[in-house]
């Protein structure tokens, strides 16, 4: 039951722990949660679990703890979890993924069009080579974001261990 990254470029690191006990079982550990402890905010939707920080401790790089709890049979079940920012820091951080994807393709195509044409394109060909350099310079954000929240990955996820007792099964 070691939870470990297999590829340490990941961004949103996730896990896979099989469980000897019931979804149900699990999934009613987190809801009794939810009004008996107050350093973790517990969202319960259907199979999914969401552990993050109250708002005031929050800060732009918080991580959030997503799990969902499959069921495998009737007294074992499976914990995915994945760890990530908040949806919105996420969005925003695909959205600006998506906008460099963009620029990168149409610069490409604008250089290519230009060099196949026998005019200047260095002017186009400088963009599309920032971009590239964007995106390293984005994914290094990124990195930076995840390494920043670190420490609070260890709280969450200790948190989840204490919750599931998974911490004596382990010893």
């Amino acid at each position: 039951m070691s939870v470990s990254l297999p590829n340490d470029i990941v961004l949103r690191p996730r896990f896979k722990i099989e469980l000897d006990r019931s979804n149900e079982s699990a999934l009613k550990l987190f809801e009794a949660l939810k009004s008996e402890q107050s350093d973790f905010v517990v969202t319960k939707i259907d199979d999914h679990v969401f552990i993050k920080f109250p708002s005031e401790k929050r800060h732009f790089w918080s991580p959030q703890l997503h799990l969902e709890i499959i069921e495998a049979s009737a007294t074992k079940s499976t914990l995915h979890g994945l760890f990530g920012p908040s949806p919105t820091v996420w969005t925003m951080f695909m959205f600006l993924h998506f906008i460099v994807a963009g620029l990168f393709i149409a610069f490409g195509i604008w250089t290519y069009s230009n060099y196949s044409l026998d005019q200047d394109f260095t002017v186009q060909l400088f963009i599309t080579i920032m971009m590239v350099f964007l995106w390293f310079v984005l994914y290094f954000i990124g990195r930076l974001g995840r390494a920043s929240g670190k420490s609070e990955m260890h709280l969450l996820f200790n948190f989840m261990n204490e919750s599931l007792n998974l911490n004596q099964l382990r010893t």
